[in-house]
């Protein structure tokens, strides 16, 4: 597939950024086909921008090699694919390098712990993609394609990288692999499949940093569950399941992602019909979540990233075409908004990098 791109001259010096900490957000910009890339000032969560990289077709998720040299973006609109980008630690800016075939659209990448697969999760076409990941950056040819339950939406890879988890919102359940990172070989573990609530709608996933615990929320109820991880087995149980709706919410419930801080201490998760989000402490020894507070953020946040010092969130408000960082109190984990910065149409994907 023939691919373009346009860059559009940084309005941020990357000379400055070199006498600075080295932080990046990566947005993907859904209406507008690019990707902003903003210095995150860690002294004080200011955002300026750096680059803009246009691609051929709608902008889709986002998923970072485990070396932090490649970004890959999948495309939402036909011919479906995915390009890679050479990522450069001393100004942060984006580089292309290929593009290639991806079997639908997809709505989630990640890299395994290898970085030698790629996955996409596909939530019109029902399946989940393995796709090789040379050395250079770029993506080859899916290797396989295997159907997960209806409206697949992300993908988690665990710690020792040996078993992957799908969540298929339209089917309620989160589907369980054995992962063989040699030959890039999925099969079924046993059991095949951990069922939610029915019309919960699991959405997207996250391990604790200790590896003990997955934060599953649930797009339709707007719940977030925690699931207790067995490593020897890769299979998930039901520890505890809780609201992130605000109090005196109405309307239908329609919520989008979920992070921990780096220090596992607290869980955030963004609710996209009343554009919040929500702040809960983690009890480190059961797992277990305390609701700590409520913030307002952008309009429509499908998409947040925490960055790596764990001091600043940043959220993408799909329809005020713009990011919002948000002040992380160390001590209670309350988010104080700050200033929101203007990135392309329509943003619903954040990545945060730090080069040493």
């Amino acid at each position: 597939m023939p691919a373009r791109w346009w860059i559009l001259a940084p309005a941020f010096s990357p000379f400055a950024a070199m006498t600075q900490a080295a932080t990046y957000v990566y947005v993907s910009n859904a209406e507008s086909c690019d990707i902003s890339v903003l210095h995150l000032d860690p002294a004080d969560g200011s955002l300026a921008p750096v680059q803009a990289v246009g691609i051929e077709g709608q902008a889709g998720p986002l998923a970072v090699s485990p070396d932090r040299r490649f970004l890959y973006v999948a495309l939402r609109t036909e011919p479906h694919a995915v390009q890679s980008f050479a990522l450069d630690a001393a100004s942060g800016r984006l580089t292309p390098l290929s593009a290639a075939p991806l079997p639908d659209r997809m709505s989630h990448l990640i890299t395994d712990h290898s970085g030698r697969h790629l996955f996409g999760a596909s939530y019109g076409g029902h399946m989940t993609s393995i796709s090789p990941l040379g050395s250079d950056g770029a993506v080859g040819e899916p290797a396989a394609v295997l159907p997960t339950g209806r409206n697949a939406h992300a993908t988690l890879v665990d710690p020792s990288n040996r078993y992957v988890f799908v969540s298929a919102l339209g089917s309620d359940v989160v589907v369980q692999w054995r992962f063989d990172a040699a030959t890039g070989r999925l099969t079924p573990n046993d059991p095949p499949a951990f069922p939610v609530r029915p019309q919960a709608g699991p959405r997207h996933l996250a391990f604790a940093p200790d590896g003990r615990f997955v934060y599953l929320l649930n797009e339709l109820d707007a719940s977030v569950d925690v699931l207790a991880f067995d490593a020897e087995r890769g299979t998930l149980a039901p520890v505890q399941s809780l609201s992130t709706l605000p109090e005196g919410f109405s309307g239908k419930p329609w919520a989008a992602d979920l992070h921990l801080t780096p220090d596992g201490r607290f869980l955030y998760t963004s609710e996209r019909t009343s554009s919040t989000l929500a702040a809960f402490s983690v009890d480190a020894q059961t797992g277990r979540l305390s609701l700590v507070s409520h913030a307002p953020t952008e309009q429509q946040p499908r998409g947040f990233r925490i960055d790596p010092s764990g001091r600043w969130l940043v959220a993408a408000g799909q329809l005020s075409h713009a990011v919002r960082v948000h002040a992380i109190d160390r001590e209670s984990g309350r988010l104080t908004p700050l200033k929101a910065c203007p990135v392309g149409r329509g943003p619903h994907w954040v990545e945060i990098l730090s080069f040493p």
